[in-house]
């Protein structure tokens, strides 16, 4: 069995497509047919339909164009390729996220059947269907998928041999995560699983539990246990004003005569000190780092917001802070030539 026998989902037709890369159905069309960038599935009808890669292909193709590239030089790249170009050029995705979205395999006929009815689930993932067993599954089958984040299994009762099998894939180091979804099971092999490191869900699946395990995936995969550094899982506003410049503000009234200034620097300070400090928090586990990375996050936000508020006082003092401000890099540089 070959990676083509996993189904991609979601699927996108070209309009939906056309609204998340910011371009028009028929350059997509014109795309398609002189360089090959259409969609990659086949529906059972015929029907072309663009797989979740297929739109960050296009995503990351329809920024660099944006950005003045040009679409015969780019077309033909792969993707890493094409994300060092946008890295090197400064430019950034529109609507859509940096990173690849969380990649879970699904396996079984019946747990896939129940996807398709239930695709709000996977909306924002890029799944792969298998409806096999679980006993046609293999290590290199999935190998030729890719990285993946979660791997679900459905099973219709745990016994030894079927522990045994999860295990193995487990073990083979094909997923960051493995699940069991299983219709019938006793503690004993529940717990043999849990050992193993493997989690468990009831079939059929509750919508907002398969939800929480594939966001928890995600999260054990984007954050190191005991050792994360979580501004570089999450962007932040750059900032705006330096602490000098926060310290120079601080001096000034506004024009409203009022200690405005001096209290808003003082917040921006506290908050720029506290987002170094949250972004450097050590943690422990997902829920940790979920916790830690909304933290940062908010901060970060909140920070930005008040340098806003910090430019309204200003503004109408703007020649007196720069003023202030040269003033106080010449006391500083005759104090260094001293």
């Amino acid at each position: 069995m070959n990676a083509a026998l996993f189904e991609p989902r979601p699927l996108y037709g070209i309009g939906t497509v056309a609204r998340l890369t910011g371009l028009k159905p028929d350059t997509l069309r014109v795309w398609e047919r002189r360089y090959g960038l259409g969609a990659s599935h086949k529906s059972a009808t015929g029907r072309r339909q663009y797989t979740q890669s297929d739109l960050e292909h296009l995503q990351l193709i329809a920024a660099l164009v944006s950005d003045g590239a040009r679409i015969g030089e780019i077309a033909n790249s792969e993707r890493k390729t094409l994300e060092m170009l946008l890295r090197q050029r400064g430019a950034t995705l529109q609507g859509a996220a940096q990173r690849s979205k969380t990649r879970a395999v699904f396996v079984g006929v019946s747990l896939c059947e129940w996807l398709d009815r239930h695709q709000g689930c996977i909306s924002n993932v890029d799944a792969r269907l298998a409806r096999k067993d679980l006993q046609e599954i293999t290590p290199e089958a999935l190998g030729g998928i890719g990285d993946i984040d979660v791997l679900l299994l459905e099973v219709g009762s745990l016994s030894s041999q079927v522990v045994e099998r999860v295990i193995e894939l487990k073990d083979s180091g094909v997923a960051r995560r493995v699940l069991v979804c299983a219709q019938y099971a006793n503690e004993h092999w529940l717990q043999r699983l849990e050992e193993a490191g493997v989690s468990t869900l009831d079939f059929p699946p509750d919508s907002g539990k398969l939800a929480f395990e594939i966001a928890k995936g995600m999260a054990e995969a984007d954050v190191s246990v005991g050792e994360s550094n979580l501004g570089d899982i999450v962007g932040a506003k750059p900032q705006q004003y330096t602490k000098e410049e926060l310290g120079v503000a601080a001096q000034l009234k506004s024009t409203l005569d009022c200690e405005c200034p001096r209290h808003i620097s003082e917040l921006i300070t506290a908050l720029a000190n506290f987002e170094e400090y949250s972004a450097s928090c050590s943690v422990d586990n997902w829920r940790d780092a979920a916790v830690h990375a909304c933290i940062y996050a908010y901060t970060a936000q909140s920070r930005h917001l008040m340098e806003k508020a910090l430019s309204a006082v200003l503004e109408e003092r703007r020649e007196e802070f720069e003023t202030a401000m040269s003033k106080r890099r010449l006391g500083a540089g005759l104090s260094d030539a001293a």
